[in-house]
């Protein structure tokens, strides 16, 4: 079945950097996009970025463009969130998640699997 498991979250200060990672499996890695969302206590669930299969185009949430990068690694079966420059706002729970196809993305893109995910805490 098709699992993702998020790690690497945890608790850093204002303006340091993090990278979270998402392990697939029971699916073909590379024949999907992947995403990342997030979820703030008391907020609802947002995106954060996506990227397609080949890693050739991402999208981004203006809240983290310029300084959160997705990418992965289909030999690896991973997919990457580096978020740099972090702030207290950026606080909350990344998910990750696997699209419905290898090309749509985007935050009105369908995911319909998702991992548990990885809190992130920013102290300021």
């Amino acid at each position: 079945q098709v699992q993702l498991v998020e790690s690497g979250g945890g608790l850093v200060q204002t303006g340091a950097s993090l990278t979270l990672s998402c392990a697939a499996s029971g699916f073909t890695f590379d024949s999907y996009a992947m995403a990342w969302f997030r979820q703030a206590p008391g907020k609802e669930r947002e995106f954060v970025g996506s990227i397609t299969w080949s890693g050739g185009s991402t999208v981004y949430a203006n809240s983290v463009k310029g300084r959160f990068t997705i990418s992965r690694d289909n030999a690896k079966n991973t997919a990457y969130l580096r978020m740099n420059s972090l702030k207290s706002e950026d606080t909350a729970v990344y998910y990750c998640a696997r699209g419905s196809s290898s090309w749509a993305q985007g935050p009105s893109a369908s995911y319909p699997y998702w991992g548990q995910g990885t809190q992130v805490t920013v102290s300021s």
